[in-house]
C-alpha cells in the first residue's frame, strides 16, 4: 500500500492510503480539479509524478479541436 503523510503540527500527523478514488490534480490549462487513476496514467511506463499533468475533459477536447479521442476521461 502506498500512502501520503503530512505533518499538520508537532502533535498530529495524517496518513492517507493512495487508491484509484482519492488522487486528484488541477488541470494545467484551466485549474479545474481532475480525478486521476494513477494506474491508467502510468500504464505505458513513460510517466513520472513530477513531470506528468492531466487535463480536464473540456481542455482535452479543446486541445484536440473538439474531436473525441475514443477513450474515457478519468
Amino acid at each position: 500500500m502506498f500512502y501520503v503523510k503530512e505533518q499538520l503540527n508537532d502533535a498530529m500527523e495524517v496518513s492517507i492510503e493512495i487508491n484509484d478514488e482519492n488522487v486528484f490534480c488541477h488541470c494545467p490549462h484551466c485549474g479545474s480539479e481532475v480525478q486521476v487513476d494513477l494506474a491508467e496514467v502510468f500504464a505505458d511506463g513513460e510517466g513520472d509524478l513530477f513531470g506528468t499533468s492531466v487535463l480536464c475533459e473540456s481542455c482535452s477536447r479543446k486541445l484536440m479541436g473538439g474531436k473525441s479521442c475514443g477513450c474515457e476521461q478519468v
